[in-house]
């Protein structure tokens, strides 16, 4: 808890904040925010609105250019292949999505007063459905989303916002060993990425941990590639969010987006052997890149 939020409670009569977090039901603290809302809502003027739209990072409009945006969603769509299932996602997805599934602090997003919280990584709502589609029988699922979310953390410097959009890849089966699951998914994944970045994309990889699928890149992944896939030894950025292998998409000296192995499938489902590949790019870095002249 924040200094400002201790301040916060301190405000409030004793009791306040065990009867909030945990006295009353979810629809009874949901009433009770809505009624909070609308009389704060009541007391918003235009002006007020308008200063908001201004200032507030969260509401701000992206400076990307539509037309372009939409061009480049349509090229990965017209590429994506068959076996991936296009998912259209709500922008709010249930409260505790990405602290219980990719185990980010709850800060990080956006929480609403109706238990839910605002889309803030399509990969982490697709692995949901992924694994509601493998419960249901599916033998190996792979889905892809696109979509505009929005972080909380602070950003800082130009041209950076608080909500930016994202093509994702999820891909989710039960391990058949030695790695042999692992190596089918991330052929799949970097040859969709080698299609949509051409002979110039960069596909790295990094192993946080021993595991088969570093023998299966050298024998199948890199065999079935038509680019290099090099090894990255030396990043650290998601050794406690990827599950041994993460993976790298670039373009030129242009980092695009990020991937790798998670268990979030394994835990939505509660069995070890379950595999899930996510990865994804932003459009708006992709489009950028794609058409450096604007």
């Amino acid at each position: 808890m924040s200094d400002v939020g201790e301040r916060v409670w301190r405000k409030l009569p004793d009791g306040a904040r065990e009867g909030l977090t945990a006295g009353v039901s979810p629809s009874e603290l949901q009433t009770v925010l809505l009624e909070v809302s609308r009389a704060r809502a009541a007391a918003v003027t235009p002006a007020r609105v308008m200063r908001r739209w201004q200032e507030d990072r969260f509401v701000r409009p992206s400076t990307a250019d539509p037309r372009a945006l939409v061009k480049t969603q349509a090229m990965l769509w017209e590429r994506l292949p068959e076996r991936f299932a296009g998912v259209e996602l709500s922008p709010v997805t249930p409260l505790g999505t990405c602290s219980s599934v990719a185990t980010i602090d709850q800060n990080r997003v956006v929480s609403t007063i109706r238990s839910t919280e605002v889309a803030s990584d399509p990969t982490n709502e697709l692995a949901i459905e992924a694994a509601v589609r493998r419960r249901a029988g599916q033998v190996r699922v792979d889905l892809a989303a696109c979509q505009r979310v929005v972080r909380a953390q602070a950003v800082d410097g130009p041209g950076l916002f608080a909500h930016f959009q994202l093509f994702a890849l999820v891909s989710s089966a039960r391990d058949t060993g030695s790695g042999r699951v692992e190596a089918e998914m991330l052929v799949d994944h970097l040859r969709f990425w080698h299609d949509v970045l051409g002979d110039e994309a960069r596909l790295t990889f990094t192993m946080f941990a021993p595991s088969a699928v570093r023998e299966r890149i050298d024998d199948t992944v890199r065999l079935a590639l038509k680019v290099e896939f090099a090894e990255d030894a030396e990043r650290t950025t998601g050794s406690n969010y990827y599950f041994g292998t993460a993976l790298g998409v670039g373009l030129g000296d242009a980092d695009l987006g990020d991937g790798g192995f998670t268990r979030w499938t394994a835990d939505l489902l509660g069995d070890a052997k379950e595999r899930c590949l996510i990865s994804c790019v932003s459009t708006e870095r992709l489009t950028a890149v794609l058409n450096p002249g604007g």
